[in-house]
């Protein structure tokens, strides 16, 4: 760990500790792996973390999944999971609070905390970064520390393992790529990858280079969050101006009974309890920046965290906490450190609030906010009732048929989608998309009753003539039947040929066809899309 300057300390200085690729750690704890395991973690099929075994072989960021495997063949490749991470980071933040309390989670892997007084207990900065460093590796964890006095600029120290000299936050950030803006989430707010990128292409290269701009030209040319951005190159304080002590009835608090002891059911009560937070922050015309999280157990055990965010919490974002939270404290590895007794209390407690002005709520709470947020809470309710998989939210997908195009996530679980839908997918199905997505069995008959298959060269075996609907349970019998006035296709698809256990599952074919109309039937004629796999053909949608 590098230093510079051996000045008097600043009363406001701040420790970051920062753990590499955290995703990839927690997803090799999660798998009860060595640490020397290479690892990869995956969001819509690109690589957005590896551990160092998995970049020592050539991994890296971006990567798609299926090269990220060609170049390690050894490769444990898991998919993002925000709970996951918050779940395993618990046992560092419990490292580091048995050292130094009031730590504050920016994002699982990754916290900050007030340096001022440890380094009095323990004698210097130094020491209080090589405790805490011992502590987090004895957690099966490795990190880097930086101290500085501003919290941003602790944050970029702890990526370079450096202790900034007190005053020389500005200096620290100087030569620093202008790139690093958008690098750290936990800083930046969505659209700051665009800004950095205009700056760069306009010329200004590094953070030095962009402080070095009038305030007042940054504000007009670029817009509020540019002027942050600019604070945060100058090294200005980033967080006293908007925080302010909130009033003591701005805090939630749910008293659980019967008392929880299960992920599940302490995330249903969490949810409904960031609805009661906002209703209260709106109405006092406030936003939450960080987040007190607070439990109590029926033996009087008392688990306290605070969650710090770059921009105002959303009602989401907050129940989204809420879980991670109580899912790291009652599933903690080490049995001993789990709480002793069922949840019998839970408050939020907004920690730093921000005025209405930085929550750029649209006039009257938006067109139809009030009838969301009415089906939002009816889902919720239901949610608790049935479970969490019981309510599920459509996320755009990529795919080639209309049913992969779709991923179906439980309500308040973060909208990742099963593959990139930004990808050109070809043999995917042109538009207009089905109306309806269904899987029911039929038969494609020709005109002499014989059933019609599509050949290994991708053709019907003989012209299709007419649609019937099988017998069987389940199945709807005459849902779908009668002569077909028009056709085309079929449009073959090979899917995952390189894999000996999809077999034929990956191929396929898709028709189009439309029914011919009965003016004696309700319905007029129907456009129906028709799938072929496994030697059987399945309605795959109807267009409407």
């Amino acid at each position: 760990m590098a230093r510079s300057g051996s000045a008097a300390r600043s009363p406001s200085r701040v420790l970051a500790i920062w753990c590499m690729d955290w995703p990839a750690v927690a997803a090799a704890q999660s798998a009860e792996l060595p640490a020397t395991a290479p690892v990869a973690v995956t969001l819509a099929n690109r690589v957005i973390a590896c551990s160092a075994a998995a970049r020592a072989v050539g991994v890296k960021r971006s990567l798609r999944r299926r090269e990220a495997q060609a170049r390690c063949p050894q490769l444990h490749v898991v998919t993002a999971d925000p709970a996951r991470d918050a779940r395993y980071f618990e046992g560092v933040t419990a490292a580091v609070d048995a050292l130094v309390p009031r730590a504050e989670v920016l994002r699982p892997g990754l916290l900050v905390l007030s340096v001022r007084g440890a380094a009095r207990f323990f004698g210097s900065e130094e020491a209080v970064a090589e405790r805490l460093i011992d502590a987090v590796a004895a957690g099966g964890a490795e990190c880097q520390v930086g101290i500085a006095d501003q919290l941003p600029t602790a944050v970029f120290a702890a990526r370079a393992g450096r202790i900034v000299e007190p005053g020389g936050d500005a200096k620290f950030l100087s030569p620093l790529s202008i790139r690093m803006l958008a690098t750290e989430p936990s800083l930046s707010s969505r659209g700051r990858a665009e800004l950095a990128d205009l700056l760069w292409r306009m010329g200004i290269r590094n953070l030095g280079q962009f402080a070095e701009l009038s305030r007042s030209d940054v504000a007009s040319r670029f817009g509020a969050d540019a002027v942050l951005a600019h604070r945060l190159a100058r090294a200005e304080p980033m967080r006293a101006p908007s925080g302010r002590e909130p009033p003591a009835d701005l805090a939630a608090v749910l008293s659980c009974d019967p008392p929880i002891d299960r992920v599940d059911a302490a995330a249903f009560a969490g949810r409904s309890l960031a609805g009661e937070l906002h209703r209260s922050l709106e109405s006092a015309g406030v936003g939450c920046t960080r987040l007190g999280i607070h439990a109590i157990t029926s033996n009087g055990q008392e688990l306290e965290r605070v969650w710090r965010c770059a921009e105002p919490l959303t009602e989401d974002a907050t129940a989204d906490r809420i879980r991670w939270q109580l899912d790291g404290w009652l599933n903690r590895r080490n049995a001993g450190d789990r709480p002793s007794a069922p949840i019998i209390q839970l408050r939020l407690e907004p920690v730093e609030v921000v005025s209405a002005g930085a929550l750029q709520l649209p006039l009257w709470g938006g067109l139809g906010e009030e009838d969301r947020l009415r089906a939002r809470r009816a889902l919720v309710r239901v949610q608790g009732l049935l479970g969490p998989d019981s309510v599920q939210v459509p996320v755009l997908s990529g795919g080639r048929g209309p049913a992969e195009r779709i991923t179906l996530t439980p309500l308040g679980d973060e909208l990742v989608p099963r593959a990139d839908p930004t990808q050109p997918w070809p043999g995917r199905l042109p538009e207009p998309s089905p109306t309806v997505v269904l899987d029911e069995p039929v038969e494609l008959l020709d005109e002499y009753g014989n059933p019609v298959r599509v050949t290994s060269r991708g053709l019907f075996s003989a012209d299709p003539a007419r649609l019937d609907s099988p017998a069987g349970p389940g199945v709807r019998a005459g849902s779908f039947r009668g002569d077909l006035q028009w056709w085309a296709g079929p449009w073959p698809v090979d899917e995952r040929w390189w894999d000996p256990q999809a077999g034929s599952a990956g191929r396929t074919a898709r028709v189009q066809v439309l029914l011919e109309s009965d003016a004696r039937a309700v319905e007029s004629a129907r456009a129906l899309l028709l799938c072929y796999r496994r030697r059987h053909w399945y309605v795959e949608g109807v267009y409407e």
